[in-house]
């Protein structure tokens, strides 16, 4: 199986997102999934796009995208994190 291609986000692409990745890479590693993930500015997500399969942010998403796009601002507070574990792992099963 090839890596599933993640982007992280969020609006500087340095603090929250490598909270947010590491998260990520536990996740995927629990579930056995392989995974590639560029951590950036969610200014950056629209021009990187193509290149990858699922895009994760800790911010507002400022646009619509081609691939699939989670809000993983539980992941920060606490607050719904399987919920959140539950939405990337289906996306990441479907791809």
């Amino acid at each position: 199986m090839k890596p599933i291609r993640v982007l992280v986000a969020c609006g500087a692409g340095i603090a929250t997102s490598t909270v947010v990745m590491k998260k990520v890479e536990e996740l995927f590693a629990k579930n056995n999934l392989p995974v590639e993930i560029t951590q950036i500015k969610i200014s950056e997500a629209a021009g990187r796009q193509d290149s990858a399969d699922m895009l994760i942010s800790t911010t507002m998403l400022p646009t619509q995208y081609k691939i699939p796009a989670i809000s993983a601002m539980a992941f920060l507070t606490g607050i719904g994190t399987e919920k959140i574990e539950n939405q990337i792992l289906e996306v990441a099963k479907g791809i």
